[in-house]
């Protein structure tokens, strides 16, 4: 390929035997090549290797223009933008041409009256996949000048041209993305009589400029993505348009707990100064759950959907709030805990639409919600249910639970220094024991991790209604169940006397 970035006329690329071929048939070919050779055609993306992908594969063998079409936070946008490696490394246009003219074959003015005047001499450069793409997001305001182009006056004016002549046109940006990929995010949003003006780009593979008898053929690949059309009130995309795209695929959320944790993994910026911190596994597991959580939560729209940009956000916060504790409290070792989780809830209230249900709940509440059904779900994977031992009469949790008796209480605080941390929680008779016998790996953790075990226990407890939990600012309470339901009743009845008192 060095010695063809070399050629620099339209003559030296015609000797040298290379053929420049559509875009479409370019992607294909590097495709076939890919698959034959087992390369990973799409990377960083996860989860999708038995649905997507092959459909994508199929869509782009048969030359198809694609729609992706998914809620918000499945790839799509990323898949888009990595087509561009399926174009060669470098391809060869019309040196100057606003819509990368095929020197072979030109489209535009300019390229037709380049090789008329200068023949094989013409000069060509050579340009990169990254002047192949282009991207539109669709929006209300969006013109058919943005997209197409339109008559420049000024042009006229200064070169006497009248308006029907190619040279006055101020290209838009699918002209000036000729010979490569073009996208349009989310379509529907795309005001109907600006979709009805791609009709020709997606059949005739031409445009036209206001009504003036300017057809410049243009070689394109075009994809779109799309939220499902009930999904959004804005607009909807029109039927006529639909059908001239040639294959529309489904993406989906991770079908797995396991992938959603990968594609988390891969997404979300943990380390700190250089040095990854020790996150356990249940604590990415848990905040993997959350999304599954909100996902059929009768209090989250479903037809806005989750992204999978809640669970990456939530790990980023998750280990700042760990971060943020370091930095009062001077220690060097960064290793979420349990608390952190609620202290970085932030990061669910700000990407889930709520229905009216939830908007009468609060938003916080429901993501409270959420992670107290996750924390839940998780514990019992990897702990015996403890209403369900209770009636067997393998109660693993009684010490734990009696303990709690007399009025004992734990203080947890998320900003603890870890030896305050391990202490508390080892005051608690029997929940060191619980732990190494339930919770995998527990047996080779240091203290401190064995601590943030023990802190899950606890939380487990509470989510399985056996232990009662109060807030009150960073600071997390666990008590007696009983106490607490016994205390509440005495003092409604005091408040009772009062108000009869008065």
């Amino acid at each position: 390929m060095t010695k063809l970035l070399d050629l620099r006329t339209v003559g030296q690329l015609r000797a040298s035997g290379c053929k420049v071929l559509s875009v479409k048939d370019e992607v294909r070919k590097n495709l076939v090549t890919k698959l034959r050779s087992k390369e990973q055609i799409f990377s960083g993306i996860i989860g999708y290797d038995e649905t997507v992908i092959p459909d994508l594969c199929n869509a782009i063998l048969s030359r198809h223009d694609i729609i992706l079409l998914g809620l918000r936070g499945q790839a799509k946008s990323r898949i888009l933008r990595l087509l561009t490696d399926l174009l060669d490394e470098h391809v060869p246009i019309l040196k100057g041409s606003e819509i990368n003219d095929n020197p072979f074959a030109p489209a535009s003015k300019y390229g037709v009256d380049m090789l008329r005047e200068h023949g094989d001499n013409a000069e060509i450069e050579w340009i990169g996949r990254d002047r192949r793409y282009g991207e539109k997001l669709a929006t209300p305001d969006v013109t058919i000048a943005d997209l197409i182009g339109d008559i420049d006056p000024i042009k006229a004016a200064s070169q006497r041209l009248h308006y029907a002549h190619e040279g006055i046109i101020h290209f838009g940006i699918i002209p000036r993305t000729n010979r490569g990929i073009f996208a349009i995010n989310e379509l529907p949003d795309l005001q109907p009589r600006i979709q009805v003006g791609l009709f020709n780009v997606m059949q005739e593979k031409d445009i036209q400029i206001r009504g003036f008898p300017i057809r410049i053929p243009l070689d394109l690949m075009i994809v779109y993505s799309a939220n499902p059309e009930d999904y959004t009130n804005r607009g909807n995309l029109i039927t006529p348009l639909k059908d001239r795209i040639g294959s529309q695929i489904h993406t989906h959320y991770p079908r797995t707990l396991e992938i959603g944790m990968q594609i988390t993994a891969q997404e979300a910026w943990v380390k700190r100064d250089g040095t990854p911190p020790k996150i356990l596994y249940f604590l990415r597991q848990i905040i993997e759950q959350t999304a599954v959580e909100a996902r059929r939560s009768e209090f989250v729209d479903q037809k806005s959907g989750v992204s999978t940009r809640l669970t990456i956000s939530f790990l980023e916060n998750l280990v700042s709030n760990g971060e943020r504790r370091l930095c009062i409290t001077g220690e060097t070792e960064l290793m979420p805990r349990v608390s952190d989780l609620f202290a970085a809830l932030s990061a669910v209230t700000g990407k889930i639409e709520l229905v009216h249900e939830g908007e009468q709940e609060g938003v916080a509440n429901v993501a409270k919600g959420l992670l107290g059904k996750a924390i839940k779900a998780a514990f019992l994977s990897y702990f015996p249910d403890p209403l369900a031992s209770m009636k067997k009469g393998e109660n693993h949790y009684r010490k734990v639970t009696a303990w709690f008796k007399n009025d004992r209480k734990i203080d947890l605080s998320d900003v603890m220094t870890a030896s305050d941390y391990v202490h508390a929680l080892n005051r608690v008779d029997g929940l060191k024991e619980v732990t190494l016998q339930f919770l995998p790996g527990a047996k080779e953790m240091t203290p401190a991790q064995l601590a943030i075990g023990m802190e899950f226990v606890l939380e487990g407890l509470h989510q399985n209604s056996m232990l009662s939990r109060d807030e009150l600012g960073p600071v997390r309470t666990y008590s007696d169940m009983l106490n607490r339901m016994f205390s509440n009743i005495s003092k409604r009845e005091d408040y009772d006397e009062e108000e009869e008192e008065n």
